[in-house]
C-alpha cells in the first residue's frame, strides 16, 4: 500500500517504529526547500582595501573559480550564474574545503598573490578576524528575505557578497499542518545555515523550532539530545551530510528522488515523488498498521480462549474446535486485508 503511494518502508520492524513517533526533525535545503538554489545578489564591498576587485563580474569568477572544485548546492549555483553570464573561472590552485564554513584557494597573478576565502559570514568575522561592520546591513538585510549570503575576500578584507535563495517547496507549510494533525508533538528544522535565514522560513512553516548554523556533526548531537528528550524521533533529509542524522534518529527518512545514494542507502523510509505531504501519509499508515494488528491480536486470542473453554466445558467436540479456531484465521487473514485500502 505504502509502495503504491510513493511511500518505500525497508522493513516492518520500521513501520512499528514509525507509528511510535512524535517528532520529526527536517533538514532544510532539499527537503524543506526545492534544492534549487539561485543567485539573486552580488554586492561588491567598495572601498580603499577592495579596490583590486574592479566589478561583479571579478568577483563571480573568483568565486566560482573555487567553487569549480565542490559539490555544494549553493557552490553549483555559483557556477551556473556566472556560465550563464559568459563569466570565465579565475584560475586558482592549493583547493581547500573548510567544513561547515566555506573554502578557499590561492590566487597568483601577476598583481596579486593571496588566499581566496568563499564562505560563511562567521568565517571572516571569527576565523579570519576581518570586521564586516560595513557589510553587516546588507548581510542582516539579505538574511532577513530568506536568502543564504556567502562572502569573497582575502585574509585582509571583504571584497563582496553573493546572496543565494532556495525557494521553499510550494506544499511544506501544508505538510507541516498534516504531520501536527497527524499526532506530530513538534517539527524540527536542523540547518547549517544562518539563524536569521532559518527563523524567517520556520516563520513561514510554522515549524515548532530551529537549530542553525550546524555543521553535520552537530546534526547527529542534536538528534541524539532530541531521542533523549522526547523518546522516538524521526530525521527527514535528502544529502550526503545528512546521512549521519539519519542513521542517528529512531527512523531516517530520505526525499527520494533528490535524494544522494548514501542518503537512500542510510534511511529506513524513503519518499520517491519528494513530496513531503506524504510525511503525514506514512505516519497514518503506520498508526492504522499497528491498530489493525493489535485488533487481529485480541480477535484471534478471544477466539481461541472461546474455543478452548468451549472443548474443555464439553460443549465442542476436538474436531469442531479445531475446525472453528481455522476458520477464525481467515477472519483474522480478512480483516488483515483491510489495510489494502489505506
Amino acid at each position: 500500500t505504502g509502495a503504491r503511494m510513493g511511500v518505500l518502508i525497508k522493513g516492518g520492524i520500521y513501520l512499528e517504529e514509525l507509528a511510535k513517533i512524535k517528532i520529526i526533525a527536517l533538514d532544510k535545503t532539499g527537503t524543506l526547500t526545492q534544492g534549487k538554489p539561485e543567485v539573486t545578489d552580488v554586492i561588491l564591498c567598495r572601498d580603499a582595501e577592495t579596490s583590486r576587485i574592479a566589478s561583479s563580474e571579478a568577483l563571480l569568477s573568483l568565486a566560482s573559480g573555487i567553487e569549480q572544485r565542490s559539490e555544494h548546492p549553493l557552490a553549483r549555483a555559483i557556477i551556473r550564474y556566472a556560465e550563464l553570464r559568459g563569466i570565465a573561472p579565475a584560475e586558482l590552485n592549493d583547493f581547500r574545503a573548510l567544513t561547515g564554513a566555506g573554502a578557499s584557494a590561492r590566487l597568483n597573478h601577476s598583481s596579486v598573490h593571496t588566499m581566496v576565502y568563499i564562505g560563511k559570514p562567521d568565517l571572516f568575522s571569527t576565523r579570519l578576524g576581518i570586521n564586516l561592520e560595513r557589510v553587516q546591513d546588507d548581510i542582516l538585510r539579505l538574511q532577513e528575505q530568506a536568502k543564504t549570503v556567502v562572502l569573497v575576500g582575502d585574509e585582509q578584507a571583504a571584497w563582496g557578497l553573493i546572496a543565494i535563495r532556495d525557494n521553499i517547496r510550494p506544499n511544506a507549510r501544508k505538510a507541516i499542518q498534516a504531520l501536527h494533525g497527524a499526532g506530530v508533538q513538534k517539527v524540527v528544522m536542523l540547518t547549517g545555515d544562518n539563524p536569521q535565514t532559518a527563523d524567517v522560513i520556520a516563520r513561514e512553516l510554522g515549524i515548532d523550532e530551529v537549530y542553525a548554523d550546524l555543521k553535520p556533526e552537530d546534526k547527529v548531537i542534536k538528534v541524539r539530545e532530541l531521542a533523549e528528550r522526547y523518546g522516538h524521533v524521526a530525521m527527514v533529509g535528502d544529502g550526503v551530510n545528512d546521512a549521519p542524522a539519519l542513521a542517528e534518529a529512531t527512523i531516517g527518512i530520505a526525499m527520494g528522488a533528490a535524494g544522494t545514494d548514501v542518503a537512500l542507502e542510510t534511511a529506513d523510509v524513503a519518499l520517491m515523488a519528494d513530496d513531503l505531504e506524504k510525511l503525514a501519509y506514512a505516519l497514518q499508515l503506520a498508526k492504522r498498521t499497528q491498530s489493525v494488528v493489535q485488533q487481529n491480536l485480541a480477535l484471534s486470542a478471544l477466539v481461541i480462549g472461546l474455543f478452548v473453554v468451549g472443548a474443555v466445558a464439553g460443549v465442542l467436540s476436538l474436531p469442531m474446535a479445531v475446525v472453528g479456531h481455522e476458520v477464525s484465521e481467515f477472519v483474522v487473514i480478512t480483516s488483515g486485508l483491510r489495510m489494502l485500502r489505506a
